[in-house]
């Protein structure tokens, strides 16, 4: 070796060094760059599940133990001697009305999701039309406060303002879920979601069983005490709504110029359904929880109607129920998230729906003026209700095509948080025609039955696969 070629070799030796050096440095930063992002995913996921927190009041309190009984009460004021009131010329038996007014929620809702949700989609702007929805609803919530003497109609449209907001608003706030999780997490952020919204709920409830309960020490009548718990779900949903707001943030989308312009909403459903039709087990999962949770949706709005009208319980009762549904929701929730880790969410979700089944029949069965089966019943709704609802929606998660996120969840969305209409429906003309609640909640266990059936038969890996999304190793 020459001299020269020696002098060479060691003034490359340091190059190489750094060479060495250098692509630690690359190591070290990709892995910083893993962790910042890491970071970032779960700071979106705090912020996400406090959505929930602050939506869930407005379900528990209102939709499930408020509203009904007291429009119910309003239109049975403004009601003519045999028994019915006349919305639009129309004769609604009164203590039918707050049913058909939840089915009619949809209608408005069934005009707006899909095309709210193709515009989200084709924008990347789910966070400003998310405010917008929070707070049409919290408002119209909050305006519940000013119902009273016979303003049954009232009630009624701030009940379709405010559940068609809560729908529009739930499309987008799913929609960010696939986004924010990895496919492994997915269970696991949707069900403490689920759980921080019933333990909202829980605290909400609390509250307001003081306030009723202790309304003539407070100096107020039983009708104001029941106004401002429906007047504090609203304040209590868009005061939360702000942290998921500040945390959330818009993705980039790729634009294709031949996509189609948003239309009305009727034509948009059908162009999201016609897409899906390139999906066909996803649509096989989706009409399954469609008809399951019409079912779940309608226990929820219907319950406190049926415990007071039939079983002849007082409006406390009611509300401590409600309560123990919230409080063992929690525990339901992160329990079946943890069933699912063992032996997948479907099969976790089928025997959540045989024990509805169970529970509806046994409800049918319950003796009036009897407080302590009614509390039976509620333990077993709450130790289901939370981890069923989770699990759909984690499940649907992975059956979604990317970039299409909330265009889909505004099609799984209409039979959610209490706005189903085929529920509402059934068991209001169930009560029209025979005058009994107990064949109402009866006639539900059709939904629950035939929800097993179709989700049994969806092969959920394949429609995984066939949607282009990792397979996660329990599912």
């Amino acid at each position: 070796m020459s001299a020269e070629d020696s002098s060479r070799t060691e003034e490359a030796e340091p190059g190489a060094e750094d060479g060495r050096t250098t692509a630690a440095g690359k190591g070290t930063a990709g892995a910083t760059a893993e962790s910042v992002a890491t970071a970032e995913r779960k700071r979106e996921q705090r912020g996400w599940y406090f959505y929930d927190f602050a939506v869930s009041v407005y379900s528990a309190s209102v939709l499930t133990v408020f509203l009904g009984p007291y429009l119910t009460e309003l239109a049975k004021a403004a009601a003519d001697p045999e028994g019915f009131v006349h919305p639009l010329g129309i004769p609604v038996r009164a203590g039918a009305f707050f049913a058909y007014s939840v089915s009619a929620s949809v209608i408005l809702a069934v005009l707006m999701m899909p095309i709210v949700g193709a515009v989200a989609d084709r924008t990347g702007r789910k966070k400003p039309m998310l405010a917008a929805a929070a707070y049409t609803g919290a408002a119209a919530t909050t305006g519940m406060f000013f119902l009273g003497g016979e303003r049954y109609l009232l009630g009624g449209l701030l009940l379709v303002v405010a559940n068609a907001s809560l729908s529009v608003s739930m499309v987008l706030y799913n929609a960010y879920l696939p986004q924010i999780s990895t496919p492994e997490e997915r269970d696991t952020v949707s069900s403490r979601g689920w759980a921080f919204g019933y333990t909202a709920g829980s605290v909400m409830l609390v509250v307001n069983l003081v306030l009723f309960m202790g309304h003539d020490s407070f100096g107020l009548t039983k009708g104001e005490a029941v106004r401002i718990c429906l007047a504090s779900a609203g304040l209590w949903w868009g005061a939360f709504a702000l942290i998921p707001l500040r945390r959330l943030r818009d993705r980039a989308v790729v634009r294709d110029p031949g996509a189609a312009p948003p239309v009305s909403g009727w034509k948009q459903l059908i162009a999201t359904l016609k897409d899906m039709r390139r999906y066909p087990l996803t649509l096989s999962f989706l009409l399954a929880y469609l008809i399951y949770n019409d079912g779940v949706q309608t226990v929820i709005s219907q319950a406190s109607i049926y415990g007071k009208e039939e079983l002849q319980l007082e409006q406390g009762t009611l509300i401590g129920a409600v309560l123990l549904v919230q409080i063992l929701a929690v525990a339901g929730a992160l329990g079946m998230g943890r069933l699912a880790r063992i032996y997948g969410a479907k099969r976790t979700i089928l025997g959540s729906l045989a024990a509805w089944a169970v529970t509806l029949a046994a409800g049918y069965f319950l003796p009036a003026r009897t407080p302590v089966w009614f509390f039976a019943l509620a333990a077993m709704i709450g130790l289901v209700l939370g981890g069923s609802q989770a699990l759909s929606r984690s499940l649907f998660s992975h059956l979604v095509p990317a970039g299409k996120e909330a265009e889909y969840f505004s099609a799984y969305e209409m039979s959610d948080r209490g706005l189903s209409w085929v529920g509402p429906l059934v068991f209001g003309l169930t009560y029209q025609l025979t005058g009994s609640y107990r064949d109402a909640i009866i006639s539900l266990v059709v939904f629950f039955a035939l929800g097993f059936v179709l989700l049994a038969r969806v092969p959920v890996r394949r429609a995984v696969e066939a949607a282009g999304n990792p397979v996660p190793e329990r599912i």
